[in-house]
């Protein structure tokens, strides 16, 4: 059967997104409502909507894939509400609380508040069991492993019903022997117990971000493993040629088996997606600096690409747990279309984290909700029509909105509608903008060098007045906007992550013999397993990047370096890279000093096809012919009701020109474009606003 067809398929907190692309390059977006408790449910369900629009059975649509890929919450859902299993810890004697300790670190925010609660524990105390035996750090065996002390606390864990056990020894990445042998013996005493080991899931130097990422991993691999099973089996009953493809926090695909074993690669695996799409998507203007939004119904997720390349993040503290591995960078907001509005106890008007959700949502949904929200408030101020449709099952309620905005915001604050609405709106963009912020100008960006990628249903309606606060002068919004994360999964490639530690002086007259045999080894690993899944050689590549700081420094400076056999010559050119990102970052460097390397990462990606983006036809007469009506809409500070024209976006082609003040109206999102701001329609189905000459 010919591959006419590649599906992703997103699964979020409120919708699960499936976004569909032809041979021809047609992409049709469907949605179905979530459901936490199966995921093949809601799968189904969108497949059903896909087989009933090409009148063809699900296991027809199926078979014509290339690809099936899926991009999941399980893993950050679990971890957000603890819903891992039960995990025990054995440890280094001496070191059995280090992970509570945490380094004496406090959450920014939170350094010098002391009532602030410890982090929650994923093994507790009574779960975290000494274990005597040491390797020094260069990997020499100081104390032999004493494996009752493991048999003894085996027993402790069997009596606790524990369904996961996290090993991590301290210098383990030097020497793993005292790891596996422990491994050996939880598997052999412990059958069916997942069990995983420090120098396997993150093996790199950091003792404490080691143990974190492995009790991470060991809390939710289980979790993932039973979703996979299901997803796998679901597909494969319905005839899939091909393995499901998941979405991981790094960027890249994995199959199920990879997933089942590495779940802590999965947390980030929706919003994950997004810069690929964006770059993607940017591409056909010739923008490789993009910052993309994706403002859904409780959140707001903001990723970067700077010149083509995503940025990524390493040991970080994500939902107060330390993980080392490799996440592409996902500043997230509670500031979605269900972001309450609300007076504080000081009188002032703030928006979120707090969130109305899907249930009972925002008071115009009509399911009970009395708070007023974003979508509330863009309603009053005429972005959205009344009574319309939002994802197939919910109708506006404009009485509804303005009731709750005028007794929850205007009424305590003395205020008229307008200026409660507006200030719900207002407050809502500036949080916004404050991430943009953290992801770019604190990281040493100036987010003027970006364009600004619009994703999510509701980010439309803000996007204009988040480029005027950052100074930006570029939006693109593709039409496919409200389910960009799941068009990135379909164009992304395969991804492997292989992690080392290699500290040494870096200088051009360093010795590197072991560094680039340690450099071999780990692209070897990646481009066998890669060899073993389908891939040609040409289809390949390797992507390198080393940590690195100034002797004395603490923390380091990811630096990408070049491909092959490194010598003098190309350690110069790193030497130059490290000096130039270490003064992005904090305005200056440090030329006379010397430069450690302390760990590698080598990234080996399998390239697959990626499916056209479509091709409008052209515009043909006035733009005028696609306007649908006008409505009075509030849209800054002048509080002035503005008659604005509302056009049909499937009604333009190719080259059609719109200038503000005017509202788009595409299936699933809302376009607004202000006063002095401009927006065309590419070819591939992009809106660029730019503003107006």
């Amino acid at each position: 059967m010919n591959n006419d067809f590649r599906i992703g398929v997103d699964a979020g907190g409120t919708f699960t997104d499936f976004v569909l692309a032809e041979k021809t390059g047609d992409i049709h977006l469907f949605k179905a409502p979530s459901t936490p408790e199966d995921g093949t449910l809601a799968i189904a369900n969108g497949l059903q909507q896909i087989a009933n629009k090409f009148n063809r059975p699900i296991e027809d649509i199926i078979q014509a894939c290339d690809l099936c890929i899926n991009g999941t919450t399980v893993a950050l859902n679990a971890l957000i509400q603890m819903t891992g299993v039960k995990v025990g810890l054995l440890c280094t004697k001496g070191h059995e609380d280090s992970i509570e300790i945490r380094l004496g670190h406090k959450e920014e925010g939170h350094r010098y508040d002391a009532s602030y609660p410890p982090a929650p524990q994923i093994a507790t105390r009574d779960r975290r069991f000494p274990i005597r035996g040491r390797i020094l750090a260069d990997g020499t065996e100081h104390e032999p492993l004493n494996e009752q002390d493991i048999l003894d606390a085996i027993e402790v864990l069997k009596q606790q019903d524990v369904q996961a056990v996290a090993i991590s020894f301290v210098w383990s990445i030097r020497n793993t022997q005292h790891e596996q042998r422990a491994k050996e013996l939880v598997e052999q005493h412990m059958p069916g117990v997942f069990v995983c080991c420090g120098s396997e899931v993150y093996p790199q130097i950091k003792e404490y971000t080691r143990t974190s990422t492995t009790l991470v991993n060991a809390y939710l691999s289980p979790v993932m493993a039973s979703y996979v099973h299901k997803i796998d089996d679901y597909f494969k009953a319905l005839g899939a040629e091909q393995p499901v493809r998941y979405f991981q926090s790094n960027g890249g695909l994995a199959v199920g088996n990879i997933m089942r074993e590495r779940a802590v690669n999965a947390i980030n695996s929706g919003p994950a997606s997004a810069p690929q799409a964006g770059l993607y998507i940017a591409s056909a203007f010739g923008i490789d600096n993009i910052i993309t939004v994706d403002m859904g119904g409780t959140s707001f997720d903001i990723t970067m690409a700077k010149s083509g390349r995503t940025s990524l993040n390493r040991d970080i503290d994500f939902l107060r747990n330390r993980i080392g591995v490799p996440m592409i960078h996902v500043e997230t907001l509670g500031a979605g279309g269900g972001s309450i509005g609300h007076v504080n106890n000081f009188g002032m008007l703030e928006v979120g984290p707090q969130s109305a959700g899907a249930t009972p949502g925002p008071a115009s949904y009509g399911k009970g909700g009395e708070l007023p929200t974003v979508t509330d408030a863009n309603l009053v101020l005429g972005y959205l029509e009344p009574d319309a449709v939002l994802g197939g099952c919910v109708t506006l309620d404009k009485d509804k909105a303005l009731q709750a905005v005028q007794k929850h915001i205007a009424d305590p604050l003395k205020i008229d509608l307008a200026h409660a609405a507006f200030g719900i709106s207002a407050i809502v963009n500036q949080n916004m903008a404050n991430g943009i912020r953290r992801i770019t100008i604190e990281k040493g960006y100036d987010p003027r060098d970006f364009a600004l990628i619009c994703a999510g249903g509701a980010a439309g309606m803000h996007i204009v007045d988040l480029a005027e606060e950052m100074g930006i002068g570029t939006i693109l919004i593709p039409k496919i906007a409200s389910c960009l994360c799941a068009f990135g999964q379909i164009i992304s490639d395969i991804k492997y992550n292989y992690l080392a530690t290699q500290m040494m002086m870096i200088a051009p007259d360093s010795e590197l013999q072991s560094l680039n045999a340690t450099l071999h080894e780990l692209e070897s690993l990646g481009v066998q397993k890669l060899l073993e899944d389908g891939f040609a050689e040409d289809d390949i590549i390797i992507e390198r990047t080393m940590e690195m700081r100034y002797v004395g420094q603490v923390h380091e400076c990811n630096v990408l370096i070049p491909n092959g056999k490194l010598d003098a010559d190309s350690v110069q050119t790193i030497l130059e890279a490290f000096h130039h990102r270490h003064k992005e970052l904090y305005t200056y460097d440090e030329r006379d000093n010397k430069v450690e390397l302390v760990n590698i990462e080598v990234a080996v990606i399998g390239k697959i096809s990626k499916p056209k983006l479509p091709e409008l036809a052209k515009q043909q007469g006035d733009i005028s012919q696609a306007q649908v009506g006008s409505r009075e809409m509030i849209m800054d500070q002048e509080y002035e009701w503005i008659d604005t024209p509302i056009y049909n976006g499937e009604e333009f082609g190719a080259g059609a020109l719109i200038a503000g003040p005017a509202l788009i109206q595409e299936p699933t999102t809302t376009i607004v474009i202000k006063k002095g701001w401009q927006a065309e329609l590419h070819e591939t189905g992009t809106y660029k606003l730019t503003k107006a000459a």
